[in-house]
């Protein structure tokens, strides 16, 4: 039997977040929770609050979907917190296919057509699967190319390389939460979730918050060494036919100083093009 309570984790985390003012209650003076008092969430969903405690406590794991929706209003969930609580709370109805690892040859034939974007594939775990050579010329400055969480998290250049790193932290935790949520219990989700919250507190703090939030595209502020400052969208495209699988792709302004930063990236990526292929392959357990 699975004594981990993940539910009431979740749901304790959503309800500090959530203040009474934006819940629409009125103000009652000091409080000592951040957030809603859990008789308050009762309230709001309908529910009574021995149900909801019971809830919270790990003792009520199986709820109905009715609840579940009347909570999710109550915490004011957004589309992807709302799936997560509904996974959290009916596991039974999970199903799907395992992630893939492997990256179709088609796929690296797109991407070493892409010479003058940086493009690369990522897993459910966010490790890098294959890359085109403009992108492993933009993450040149790290130590690896190999998983990007762990990049931001334990390899100290991420800090002056992100132009805002407290927002590219706070994205990759609730993106890998996200990839978490939809492949529970994945090996490799397991070692690289368990490696991070070992080595790096920050990680294990933001992990705590339980934000929840697939990244699909922004706008992304980078500081490269031999470049300069680049300032690039981001667009991840679902692999539809490997399950976990994005393809990520950078593009800038055009007529841009960035747009001339990829031209110079890409000179350089050139550079050792007869020693080096366009595409490396990585394979991860």
């Amino acid at each position: 039997m699975d004594d981990r309570n993940e539910l009431g984790d979740y749901l304790r985390a959503r309800r500090n977040a959530v203040t009474p003012a934006v819940a629409g209650l009125p103000h009652d003076g000091l409080r000592r929770v951040p957030g809603l008092r859990r008789d308050e969430v009762a309230l709001l969903a309908g529910v009574s609050t021995d149900y909801y405690l019971r809830l919270e406590q790990g003792r009520e794991r199986r709820p109905s979907e009715q609840v579940l929706r009347a909570i999710a209003r109550a915490l004011l969930l957004d589309e992807d917190a709302a799936a997560h609580l509904y996974r959290l709370g009916k596991p039974e109805l999970i199903t799907g296919p395992a992630p893939v690892v492997e990256v179709a040859p088609e796929l690296v034939r797109l991407m070493a057509g892409l010479r003058d974007v940086p493009a690369f594939v990522v897993g459910a775990a966010q490790d890098v699967l294959a890359a085109n050579a403009l992108a492993e010329a933009l993450y040149s400055g790290f130590r690896r190319f190999e998983n990007l969480v762990q990049m931001i998290f334990l390899d100290p250049f991420a800090r002056n390389f992100y132009g805002d790193w407290d927002r590219a932290a706070q994205t990759a935790v609730a993106n890998l939460r996200a990839s978490a949520a939809q492949f529970p219990g994945h090996p490799r989700l397991e070692t690289v979730l368990g490696g991070l919250s070992a080595r790096s507190p920050v990680f294990a703090s933001l992990w705590a918050e339980y934000e929840i939030s697939p990244r699909t595209q922004e706008d992304k502020h980078f500081r490269h060494p031999r470049v300069g400052e680049l300032h690039l969208h981001f667009e991840a495209l679902a692999v539809t036919s490997a399950p976990g699988q994005h393809l990520s792709v950078y593009t800038a302004e055009p007529g841009s100083a960035s747009a001339d930063g990829l031209v110079l990236l890409r000179r350089l990526a050139a550079a050792p093009a007869a020693e080096h292929p366009d595409i490396e392959g990585k394979t991860h357990p």
